[in-house]
């Protein structure tokens, strides 16, 4: 079982902040390293009657219960495909239990500045989906979606 520990060391040198980029359908995201505790392979969800569309279950890592949320669902694209990249990253706010939540893909980690970074333009757009947003990275030739981590796994909606 792949396990990426102690996400910490993938340090990349220069200033600025760091995000696990990863990969839903064809976009590119990016999460906040401060707030990843592990990277795992996907395993067995157990399903919880009741509970939100977008909550898979639960799993068990090292003897924690901890529930697993599809990014997919949540952002109202197709269900998981599950491949061998599909991971579920364990995210880890502070003064909050973990959760985790599933990717299509884990692709690197990248030190952004904050010159790369551009805040969404909420003004002309009424989408939805802009407040799980808190900018756009500018990395290489690509464009990172840069994730409001807090705001994606705290929402709170009716059934």
């Amino acid at each position: 079982m792949e396990d990426i520990n102690d996400v910490q060391n993938l340090n990349v040198a220069g200033e600025g902040k760091q995000y696990i980029v990863v990969r839903l359908e064809n976009e590119q995201y990016g999460i906040d390293i401060k707030y990843v505790d592990n990277i795992v392979r996907q395993q067995k969800i157990t399903r919880i009657p009741s509970a939100q569309h977008y909550f898979k279950g639960v799993i068990n890592l090292r003897g924690e219960v901890i529930p697993v949320m599809s990014l997919r669902l949540k952002f109202g694209l197709k269900p998981d495909e599950y491949t061998n990249a599909t991971r579920i990253i364990i995210i880890k706010p502070e003064d909050q239990s973990a959760i985790g939540i599933i990717v299509d893909e884990v692709r690197e980690v990248v030190t952004l500045s904050a010159d790369q970074i551009e805040k969404p333009n909420t003004s002309d757009n009424n989408d939805v989906q802009i407040q799980y947003l808190s900018g756009i990275g500018k990395h290489g030739d690509g464009l990172v979606t840069l994730l409001n981590i807090r705001s994606v796994i705290n929402e709170k909606e009716s059934a």
